[in-house]
């Protein structure tokens, strides 16, 4: 994976792999270059900056699922201590896709949820691929009721395409189980905020992203459906996912300009897996600040303001008011 290259990268990739050539010649014949490396430098520079800038929403969902980009643990090493992992949802079993525990953010108690991707073969197989099963959600609404009893607010990092549509999944009822997240969510009496930090997709996204705060990373996605789902739904063909991720537009700006997302955190030049350490002093900053205003509610304040932010979305109005 180390020289993982998108499609739309490929320019990129080829200037910097003459770099490195010219950096070799260079040293093994002691000859100076040190302009035209210079040259090709900035002109490499230039073109991520001309590149990373006018992404189009496809291209942003395909950085969303590099994968190299940062999952939810990579985020807790470098934002959170004292993270203690807590198993199962005492029903049936536990879910490798959703962790979850206690830990501080700069010395304050939290309640840390979120999915998890694998990265190597075996831990893909355990972490069912970022796909959370019924015993994941249900793994999730247990520690946030613990959370509530202990008066600690909660945070959940989001990335998965959607929740596990398998035969097992269903006979467990993963539909029940995703509604009563939602419904529950809704009754916390802490503060709740949810970062969509890579794919943000369907319903399964939503069991763990009830929140009073949505914040978003810069080329993180957000939507209802996959672009691979709609496709096959509008067209009958996967192969027009550019096309349906164009029509859903499901980027982070677009998602702040309706609403449904209250910041965009920014990424380095070329996404959260350029700079892990640097993206992950974004988040901390981010999710400082909303923790500072939401403490200042009420129980009652909280479950209102959460209630009412989720129920203002999907409201358009087309053509002049009467």
């Amino acid at each position: 994976m180390a020289n993982t290259c998108l499609d739309f990268e490929k320019p990129i990739f080829e200037l910097e792999k003459k770099l490195a050539e010219w950096r070799e010649f260079s040293a093994d014949n002691d000859i100076d270059v040190n302009g035209e490396m210079e040259s090709l430098e900035q002109k490499i520079q230039d073109l991520m900056k001309n590149t990373y800038t006018s992404l189009t929403p496809w291209q942003r969902v395909q950085l969303a699922r590099h994968p190299l980009r940062p999952y939810t643990l990579d985020y807790v090493t470098e934002i959170f201590t004292d993270f203690i992992e807590l198993h199962g949802d005492r029903r049936f079993r536990d879910d490798g896709a959703i962790i979850g525990g206690f830990a501080k953010l700069d010395g304050k108690k939290v309640m840390l949820i979120g999915t998890q991707k694998g990265r190597e073969m075996k831990e893909k197989v355990h972490r069912n691929f970022g796909l959370p099963q019924p015993e994941g959600y249900r793994k999730a609404i247990r520690l946030m009721h613990l959370a509530d009893k202990a008066g600690v607010p909660i945070i959940t990092f989001v990335d998965m395409p959607g929740a596990f549509p398998g035969v097992d999944s269903e006979e467990r009822h993963i539909a029940e189980a995703i509604a009563v997240n939602l419904r529950e969510m809704f009754s916390l009496k802490v503060p709740v905020i949810c970062v969509v930090i890579g794919e943000g997709g369907s319903g399964g996204a939503i069991g763990i992203g009830v929140g009073n705060r949505i914040l978003i990373l810069e080329n993180a996605y957000y939507s209802v459906i996959t672009p691979e789902g709609c496709a096959a739904i509008l067209w009958k063909d996967r192969k027009y996912s550019e096309q349906a991720a164009a029509a859903l537009n499901p980027t982070a700006a677009k998602l702040e300009e309706l609403g449904i997302a209250d910041e965009v955190i920014p990424e380095p030049l070329g996404g959260a897996h350029k700079d892990c350490a640097a993206t992950a002093k974004a988040i901390r900053k981010s999710l400082k600040l909303h923790l500072r205003e939401l403490e200042k509610l009420s129980p009652e304040q909280l479950k209102d303001q959460r209630y009412k932010k989720f129920r203002r979305m999907g409201r358009f109005m087309e053509g002049a008011a009467e």
